[in-house]
C-alpha cells in the first residue's frame, strides 16, 4: 500500500466493523449482533486533518481453541485468524477495540500480548462507551501495558474525533506517501458462490487477502485490491457470492445489496462462471445485473483444468453462451483455471479492452455518414401504416456509450429494428463488451 495503513483488531463483536464504518463516514462494513461476521480483511481509504491513509477492518482474533467447533469450523476460523495477522504485519498503526460493558477478558489479553511482538505503535480504543459511567470502566484497561485507552463510542461518533487526531500523530512522515495515480479501471468480480472469484483475485494479486475456502459464501463483504497490470493501476472488488433474491435474508441479504453496489461503481463486471456446473439461470440474473446497469461485461469460464477434453470444445461452449446470453452476443469470453493459473491474466487484459472500447467515441460527421450509408442500403420499416424516418444521430456524453437518434416518430421504433441498428453499429465502430444504450427522440425535442 502506498498510502499509510491503520488496522484494526480485537475479538469478535467488540465494535471494529462499527468503528470502520465512522471512520469512513459510511456503511461500508457489515454490522450485526451476530459474532464472527468479518471475515476478510476490508481495506478503505480514508482522510483525517488533510491526511490519507487506507484504514482496513478484520475478522475478530480468539486464539484459542473450542472443544465444541467441528475441524470445518475450527479451519475457517484458523484463516480467519491469519488474515488478521497479515493486516497486523502491513499496518503502520493498529487500533486495539475492545468492549468496556464487558471489561477485560482472557483473550484480549492474548490479542495484546500478540501485538507487542509487532513493534508497532498500537493505540487502545475501548468502544461502547455509550453511557455515563462507562469512561470508569476503561481503566482496568491500563493492565495491559499498551498506554491510555481511548474512549469512545463508534455506533454514536462519541470520541472519535480526539481518536483520529492520535492516530495521524502516529502516521508515518507525510513524504512517505506516494502520489496516488489515476485508476485505468475498476473491476467488479461477480458470480455464483464458490466458483472461484476470490481465487481469481488472489490470483491476480499474488496475495491471499480475500480468503478462500470450499465454503459457498465465504466473502460476506467486498474486498477491494489494487494491482499493477501491464503499467496500469486496477482496482478489483471481490464480492460475495449472488444467491437468487427469494434464497436470501438477514445478513446474506445484505451482502447481495453490496455486491449489486460494487457492481454499479465498477466500470467493468467479470462475471465467473463454474465449468464443471455449466452455465445456470443465476449466472444468466447475474450478467443480467451488469447490463441493465450499463457496465461492460467479461464472461471467465473458471475450473477449465476440471473438463475433459471432449468437454472443452469451444465451439460447443460458444453455441450455450450465446443461447443463455442472447441479451449479451457482443460480451468476450475467457476459459481459465484460477487454480492452476491456466490464463488468470486473460480476464483482466480483456477488462482493459473493454474499458478503452467503453471510452470510444464516435463524431457526430462520421456516425451521420455511416446512418445516410446504411440508410441507402436498406430503409426503415413501416409500422401501423406509417414509415420510420431516421434524420440523424449523435453519441451523448455517458460513461455507457449512449446514442440518440432523432427519427420522426419514435414509436415507429421496433425492438427488432433497434437490434439491427445496435448490430450494425457494432460492426461498423467497435464497443466490444459493453452494452450500447440506444434513445430515440422526435426531432425538435432536447
Amino acid at each position: 500500500m502506498a498510502l499509510p495503513l491503520v488496522a484494526i483488531v480485537g475479538r469478535p463483536n467488540v465494535g471494529k466493523s462499527a468503528l470502520f464504518n465512522r471512520i469512513l463516514g459510511e456503511r461500508r462494513a457489515i454490522v450485526d449482533p451476530m459474532a464472527g461476521l468479518t471475515r476478510d480483511r476490508l481495506y478503505a481509504e480514508s482522510e483525517w486533518r488533510g491526511r490519507r491513509f487506507v484504514i482496513v477492518d478484520t475478522a475478530g482474533l480468539v486464539l484459542g481453541k473450542d472443544r465444541d467447533e467441528v475441524p470445518e469450523q475450527r479451519e475457517l476460523r484458523r484463516r480467519m485468524e491469519e488474515q488478521s495477522r497479515l493486516a497486523i504485519e502491513e499496518a503502520d498503526v493498529v487500533l486495539f477495540v475492545l468492549d468496556v460493558r464487558e471489561g477485560l477478558t482472557a483473550v484480549d489479553r492474548d490479542i495484546a500480548e500478540l501485538l507487542r511482538k509487532a513493534r508497532t505503535p498500537i493505540l487502545v480504543v475501548a468502544n461502547k462507551a455509550d453511557g455515563r459511567g462507562r469512561e470508569i470502566l476503561a481503566h482496568e484497561f491500563y493492565e495491559l501495558g499498551l498506554g491510555d485507552p481511548w474512549v469512545i463510542s463508534a455506533l454514536h461518533g462519541t470520541g472519535s474525533g480526539d481518536l483520529l487526531d492520535a492516530v495521524v500523530e502516529q502516521l508515518p512522515p507525510p513524504q512517505l506517501e506516494a502520489v496516488d495515480d489515476q485508476l485505468a479501471a475498476r473491476v467488479a468480480i461477480l458470480g455464483r458462490p464458490n466458483v472461484g472469484k476470490s481465487s481469481l483475485v488472489n490470483a491476480l494479486t499474488g496475495d491471499e487477502r480475500s480468503l478462500v475456502t470450499d465454503v459457498p459464501g465465504t466473502t460476506r463483504d467486498p474486498v477491494d485490491s489494487t494491482v499493477q497490470f501491464e503499467g496500469k493501476r486496477v482496482l478489483l472488488v471481490d464480492t460475495a457470492g449472488i444467491r437468487r433474491r427469494g434464497l436470501t435474508s438477514g445478513v446474506e441479504q445484505y451482502s447481495l445489496l453490496r455486491g449489486l453496489r460494487a457492481m454499479e461503481r465498477a466500470d467493468i463486471g467479470i462475471v465467473v462462471i463454474d465449468a464443471k456446473d455449466g452455465i445456470t439461470a443465476q449466472d444468466v440474473h447475474i450478467a443480467g445485473y451488469v447490463v441493465e446497469a450499463g457496465r461492460g461485461l467479461v464472461l471467465v469460464l473458471n475450473k477449465w483444468d476440471l473438463l475433459t477434453a471432449e468437454e472443452k470444445e469451444e465451439k460447443v461452449w460458444r453455441k450455450k453462451i450465446r443461447e443463455a446470453l442472447s441479451f449479451a452476443p457482443w460480451a468476450p469470453v475467457s476459459y481459465i483455471s484460477a487454480k492452476t493459473g491456466q490464463r488468470v491474466a486473460q480476464p483482466l487484459q480483456v477488462a482493459l479492452k473493454v474499458t478503452e472500447e467503453r471510452r470510444r467515441r464516435v463524431a457526430t460527421p462520421e456516425l451521420n455518414k455511416w446512418l445516410r450509408t446504411l440508410l441507402g442500403q436498406r430503409e426503415p420499416p413501416t409500422r401501423k401504416g406509417k414509415r420510420l424516418r431516421v434524420l440523424y444521430a449523435t453519441q451523448a456524453e455517458s460513461t455507457t456509450p449512449t446514442f440518440v437518434f432523432f427519427v420522426n416518430e419514435p414509436e415507429l421504433v421496433h425492438f427488432s429494428y433497434r437490434r439491427f441498428l445496435e448490430s450494425q453499429l457494432r460492426q461498423a465502430f467497435g464497443f466490444e463488451g459493453t452494452p450500447i444504450r440506444m434513445v430515440f427522440r422526435k426531432r425538435g425535442e432536447e
